[in-house]
């Protein structure tokens, strides 16, 4: 492979439309969009840090770059030692900000990048969020968006939960879904022209 940066490839294994406009952030477009297709049920008394970054670390592993670098990331929100899940149904969205209601609680964004010839490159992102307390009506009015589906946690903080949240200390993009600062060092120390 040549040394040359601008020969570099991108895959990313996310079918995350959100990753994609973050990571064009950064003056990156992907060569290629590769999702992996791995078992994302945490281990029995996996911690929530241990789990993103085994996340990430095998969606990468799991897409075959051949010629390419590969890119791969996860997000998780935790409230202590607990995994909060991907909010699938109103109930379990539902669910996840009466917890987080009033409390504070981690975002742990990691990264993976699979160099082709298989080396492997990892940073985490954690950012503490608070949210609000929530009323019920404000719950049931969130809820109705409809934007909380598929989300960790039960919610997107690039929507109108951001108008419910006090205050965040850390990555806002790594809430989103992408760490940036991390990702740019991750690409930069793969040999990726940026600016």
């Amino acid at each position: 492979m040549s040394d040359d940066p601008s020969r570099r490839t991108l895959l990313l294994a996310s079918a995350s439309p959100r990753r994609r406009e973050l990571i064009a952030r950064l003056g990156i477009v992907p060569d290629g969009i590769a999702a992996a297709d791995i078992d994302e049920t945490p281990a029995k008394a996996e911690l929530p840090r241990v789990y993103a970054a085994r996340m990430a670390r095998e969606k990468a592993l799991a897409v075959n770059g051949e010629t390419s670098h590969v890119l791969a990331g996860d997000t998780v929100v935790a409230l202590g030692r607990r995994i909060l899940p991907k909010a699938e149904d109103e109930a379990t969205a539902r669910r996840c900000l009466e917890l987080l209601s009033g409390r504070r609680h981690k975002v742990l964004s990691a990264i993976a990048l699979k160099a082709p010839d298989g080396m492997l490159r990892e940073r985490l992102s954690e950012t503490i969020v608070r949210f609000k307390p929530l009323s019920g009506a404000e719950i049931d009015a969130y809820l109705a968006g409809g934007e909380w589906h598929g989300k960790a946690g039960g919610y997107a903080i690039q929507g109108s939960a951001e108008g419910l949240i006090a205050w965040i200390s850390g990555s806002h993009s790594g809430v989103v879904g992408l760490p940036l600062f991390e990702t740019r060092a991750l690409l930069k120390a793969a040999g990726f022209a940026l600016g």
